[in-house]
C-alpha cells in the first residue's frame, strides 16, 4: 500500500503524464500548423475601437414598460417594433419594420457587393475573421451584456452558448474553411478506357446572396454563425432576425459592417431584416434570395418552405428538438453528470433548440439522479444578473407567451400520474414584476402517455423518466417526432457506442452533452426536427453551387491530344451496324471485369468496330 506521500506522488505523475504532457504537445502542433495564418502580416486583425449601447452597461436606468401584457406590438402603430429586457420590462427602443421596398434595396445592395467579393482570396476572408474573433475575444463582457440586455438570460449563459461557440466557428474557419473550400478532386470515369484520359473535380463557387432566418434564443451566436459562414464562402447575407431581439441584431450587424468598413471591403454585404409575420413571406419569396437557412419553430417552418419554393429557393430548415439524454446504471459519477444534465436543461431559460427535454434513466440511476435534483433545482436563484448584485443562476425567458402553454404541459402530466417536485408557474420578480420569469421545474414519473413527452417544452422544466432497460430506453427516445439531438451516458463505451447507432437523430454525444455542436461537426435533424446541414465542411459547402467539371488529364493536353468523336459514331452515321459494334466494344472494354473479353473488345475498337 502506498503512504499519503508516495500516492501524492502518483496522482501528480498521473496528471502530468496523461494530462500535461499531451496538452502541451496539442498546443504545440496546433501552434506549428496554424502559425503562417494566425501570425502573417496580411491576415493581422485590425484593430477597433467601438463603444457599446448604454443599455448595455452596469446600472443602466432605463424606462420601464408597464403595459398589461409587454410585446413587441405597438398598438395603433402596426408597423412599428417594441423592444424590451424580458428579464426588467425596460424599454430598448422601437423600430420601423423594414418595408418590401427596403427588402428589395437591401438585397439589390447585397448582390452588387457580393460580385465584388466573390474574387476576394482566402487571405482577406481570413483578416476579416480575424479581426471578428480579436475584437469578440477583447469584449466579451460587453458582448454578454448587449446579448442578456436583450433576451433576459444570464452573463454566463451568454458567454458559454453566445461567445464560446462563436469563437469556435470563427477560428475552426480559419484553420480549416479554405481546406474545405478547395476544389475537390474526383476520381473520374469508372471506364476503363475513358478514366485514362479524363480527370474530374467539384468547385465550390458562391451561391450569391443568401439569407438566414434567425431565432431569437442566442441574438449574438445565431446570426454572426451565418453572417461568418457566409462570408467566407465569398457570399452577401439578408439576416432576418426575430422581432423579440432587433435591438441587439442592430448592433451585432453593425460590428460586423464596421469591420467590414475598416478592411475597405463593401458594408453592404452584410443586411439586416426585421418585420412581422405578414411581410415574411415576400422576403422568403425572393427571387432575389439564392438560399435560406430558416432556424425556428415547425410551425413557422412550413410557411417558409412553401413561401420559398415560389423560386424554387434552396432551404435548411433546422427545428425544434425532444432531445433526450439516457442515462444508463453504470454511470460513475452521478452527482457530477446532474450538473450536465442542470446545464442542459436551465440554460437560457431551457430555450435551447439542443436543450436536454427528457432524461431516460434506467431504475437504478432514476431513483439517485431524482433525490439529486430534488435537492439542486429548488436552490436556483432567478433574475436579472446585470443588473442585480445577487448571484443569479438562471435569467428570463424572452416572453411570456408560453407561460400558459408551460403550465398545460405541467398540469397534464399530473393529471396522468406524474410528480411535480419544483415549480410549475410563472414567478414575478420582486425587483422585475415586469419580467418574463418562470420557476425552474423539476417533474419526475413522466411516461409517453404525457403531453409533455412528445411536445417541445423549450422552457425551463427537467423532466425525469424511467425506463425499464436499456431497449425500453432506446425505444422511449426514439418515440416522438423529433430528431435533432440525443446523449447517452454510460461507462461501457461500447455499449453506449451501439446506443447512440439506434437512436433516431441528427446529432449524437457520448458521455457529453450538445459537444457535437460545439465541434464544428454538420448540425441538423431527422424527422419533424428539420433537414439539411450547417457547420462544419458541410455547412461551408452547402452555402456553394458545387460545379462539376471533367477535363483531359495534363498528360493529353501536354502533347496536345484532345478527345474527338471516333469517326463510326460522326453523324451522319455512315454505317449502323460498324456504330452499333463500336459502342458495344465499348462499353465491354471499359466495364467487363473478364480480361480476355476486355482485350477482344479493345481488339474490336482498333479496327473500327
Amino acid at each position: 500500500m502506498f503512504n499519503e506521500a508516495e500516492w501524492q506522488y502518483q496522482i501528480s505523475a498521473t496528471f502530468f503524464i496523461g494530462v500535461i504532457v499531451p496538452t502541451l504537445f496539442y498546443c504545440y502542433k496546433r501552434y506549428v500548423s496554424t502559425s503562417a495564418n494566425r501570425y502573417n502580416k496580411l491576415e493581422a486583425p485590425v484593430k477597433l475601437n467601438l463603444p457599446i449601447p448604454d443599455e448595455a452597461k452596469a446600472h443602466w436606468k432605463g424606462k420601464r414598460l408597464y403595459a398589461p401584457n409587454l410585446s413587441v406590438r405597438v398598438v395603433d402603430e402596426p408597423n412599428v417594433i417594441q423592444c424590451y429586457c424580458p428579464a426588467t420590462g425596460q424599454s430598448l427602443g422601437a423600430f420601423p419594420a423594414t418595408t418590401r421596398d427596403e427588402m428589395d434595396e437591401q438585397i439589390e445592395k447585397a448582390s452588387i457587393a457580393q460580385k465584388e467579393w466573390k474574387q476576394s482570396s482566402f487571405s482577406l476572408r481570413r483578416k476579416l475573421l480575424h479581426s471578428l474573433n480579436r475584437y469578440i475575444i477583447d469584449h466579451q463582457d460587453e458582448i454578454a451584456r448587449i446579448a442578456c440586455r436583450d433576451s433576459g438570460k444570464t452573463r454566463l449563459d451568454a458567454s458559454m452558448g453566445e461567445i464560446m461557440v462563436t469563437l469556435e466557428k470563427l477560428n475552426w474557419i480559419v484553420a480549416n474553411g479554405e481546406k474545405a473550400l478547395r476544389p475537390s478532386q474526383r476520381p473520374g470515369p469508372s471506364n476503363l478506357l475513358i478514366g485514362m484520359m479524363k480527370n474530374g473535380e467539384v468547385r465550390y463557387e458562391p451561391l450569391g446572396v443568401v439569407s438566414a432566418i434567425v431565432s431569437w434564443n442566442y441574438p449574438f451566436h445565431n446570426l454572426m454563425g451565418p453572417i461568418i459562414a457566409a462570408l467566407f464562402t465569398g457570399n452577401a447575407i439578408i439576416v432576418k432576425c426575430s422581432e423579440q431581439v432587433v435591438w441587439s441584431s442592430q448592433w451585432f450587424v453593425h460590428f460586423v459592417r464596421t469591420v467590414l468598413k475598416q478592411l475597405s471591403i463593401p458594408e453592404d454585404l452584410v443586411q439586416l431584416c426585421y418585420c412581422f409575420p405578414e411581410d415574411a413571406d415576400y422576403f422568403t419569396s425572393h427571387p432575389g434570395i439564392d438560399h435560406i437557412t430558416f432556424i425556428g419553430s415547425k410551425q413557422v417552418a412550413h410557411h417558409v418552405v412553401a413561401s420559398a419554393s415560389k423560386q424554387l429557393t434552396p432551404c435548411v430548415v433546422e427545428l425544434g428538438g425532444k432531445d433526450s439524454v439516457i442515462v444508463l446504471d453504470d454511470v460513475k459519477d452521478l452527482n457530477a453528470l446532474s450538473s450536465v444534465i442542470m446545464r442542459g436543461t436551465f440554460q437560457s431559460a431551457g430555450q435551447n433548440c439542443i436543450g436536454i427535454e427528457r432524461v431516460i434513466c434506467l431504475p437504478q440511476s432514476y431513483g439517485k439522479l431524482v433525490e439529486i435534483f430534488t435537492e439542486r433545482v429548488g436552490k436556483l436563484r432567478i433574475g436579472s444578473d446585470i443588473d442585480q448584485l445577487d448571484e443569479i443562476d438562471m435569467g428570463a425567458m424572452v416572453s411570456n407567451n408560453r407561460f400558459d402553454k408551460l403550465q398545460q404541459l405541467i398540469e397534464d402530466a399530473v393529471s396522468k400520474g406524474a410528480k411535480l417536485i419544483h415549480g410549475g408557474k410563472p414567478y414575478q420578480h420582486p425587483n422585475y414584476p415586469q419580467g418574463h420569469y418562470f420557476e425552474p421545474t423539476l417533474i419526475v414519473d413522466v411516461d409517453e402517455t404525457m403531453d409533455i413527452f412528445n411536445e417541445e417544452v423549450f422552457g425551463p422544466v427537467l423532466t425525469m423518466i424511467k425506463a425499464e432497460d436499456v431497449e425500453h430506453a432506446i425505444e422511449l427516445s426514439n418515440a416522438t417526432e423529433y430528431g435533432l439531438g440525443n446523449s447517452v451516458f454510460g461507462r461501457n463505451f461500447n455499449e453506449c457506442n451501439e446506443i447512440a447507432n439506434r437512436l433516431d437523430s441528427g446529432n449524437v454525444a457520448i458521455n457529453d452533452f450538445a459537444t457535437f455542436y460545439v465541434a464544428q461537426l454538420p448540425f441538423g435533424g431527422i424527422k419533424k426536427s428539420g433537414y439539411g446541414k450547417f457547420g462544419g465542411e458541410e455547412g461551408l459547402t452547402g452555402l456553394c453551387v458545387a460545379k462539376s467539371i471533367v477535363m483531359d488529364k495534363p498528360l493529353l493536353r501536354m502533347l496536345g491530344i484532345a478527345t474527338a468523336i471516333p469517326p463510326p459514331l460522326d453523324y451522319p452515321i455512315k454505317n449502323d451496324k460498324k456504330a452499333w459494334g463500336f459502342v458495344s466494344a465499348l462499353n465491354s472494354a471499359g466495364y467487363d471485369n473478364r480480361f480476355w473479353k476486355v482485350l477482344k473488345s479493345i481488339k474490336k475498337l482498333a479496327k473500327g468496330g
